[in-house]
């Protein structure tokens, strides 16, 4: 047996939360000694073998560390690097360009990397999922025990004492699952922002040197939308002004005054008939006297 071996063995394990989880009764080793899991007694669940790596020594207990944590924090670690890495090339290259030969295998060595690590996000992923749907369970179970035991206590089945240690036993348990729950969405959020990271230094390059290229090739598109629509504007003043108004509203009232001249021509044929019917008149009284 190895130094670590004495440590860990007959120790109780808990989870990263202070949950019991079981006690350490043996371990198995590798050729060279090194401990390659360990077997935990975990009561009716029975004896379970955890990694070792997913223990911590811390004094008098085993520290439980989930897979699903160790795995994130591998590949946040790793694309990180990966990310950096990249930088650190695109700034070479963009400094040196005799050394874009050589940096492209580099490259491509990288764009692998982060492919292979797409895929242990994939994965991750749905580890973080499954585990939030067990936490969810948990929560609602526990809730439960403490509900139904406020239940009993109103009912005078139990004693308040015994209300008091479900209820104590239960907010921990409820305490537990919510800090598990808020450091996946920790850890979700942070893969998202990587993944945003990785986007922007691989895929957008590309992209936005080809639209910015397209968008310059196709300026004159929009100058001549602007020149088509430049004829319509002017339709609206042309409306407004009033001078070319006036000057065709004083041709109108012109016809009525030429209107009012030829029915005065017809006055003086009036007057001229009353006279001539009176020297008719005249010319009768003329013809009678000289009758007699």
């Amino acid at each position: 047996m190895t130094n670590d071996d004495i440590e860990i063995i007959g120790k109780n394990v808990k989870d990263m939360y202070g949950t019991f989880m079981g006690k350490v009764v043996g371990t198995i080793t590798e050729i060279d000694g090194s401990i390659q899991s360990v077997g935990i007694d975990c009561g009716s669940q029975g004896l379970q073998q955890i990694q070792f790596e997913q223990l911590v020594v811390q004094g008098e207990n085993v520290i439980f560390i989930p897979k699903w944590r160790l795995d994130s924090q591998r590949l946040i670690r790793e694309k990180q690097l990966t990310l950096r890495r990249l930088k650190a090339l695109m700034d070479i290259v963009s400094e040196n360009d005799d050394m874009k030969a050589d940096a492209e295998i580099i490259h491509e060595k990288y764009k692998f990397k982060l492919a292979s690590l797409d895929e242990m996000e994939a994965e991750i992923k749905s580890k973080l999922e499954a585990r939030l749907i067990e936490l969810d369970t948990q929560m609602k179970s526990a809730k439960m025990l403490s509900f139904d035991a406020k239940v009993q206590f109103k009912s005078n089945e139990i004693s308040e004492a015994t209300f008091e240690t479900v209820k104590s036993c239960t907010t921990e348990v409820i305490e537990h699952v919510t800090h598990e729950q808020s450091e996946i969405s920790n850890v979700k959020s942070r893969i998202a922002d990587l993944e945003l990271e990785v986007q922007e230094i691989t895929v957008p390059a590309e992209k936005n040197i080809q639209e910015s290229a397209v968008s310059y090739l196709e300026t004159p598109e929009p100058q001549q939308v602007v020149q088509t629509m430049l004829p319509e504007a002017p339709t609206e003043p042309i409306v407004t002004p009033s001078e070319p108004i006036e000057a065709q509203v004083p041709p109108m009232p012109e016809p009525p005054t030429e209107s009012e001249v030829t029915f005065a021509i017809p006055e003086p044929p009036q007057q001229v008939t009353s006279e001539t019917s009176h020297d008719n008149n005249d010319n009768d009284w003329l013809a009678r006297m000289e009758a007699q």
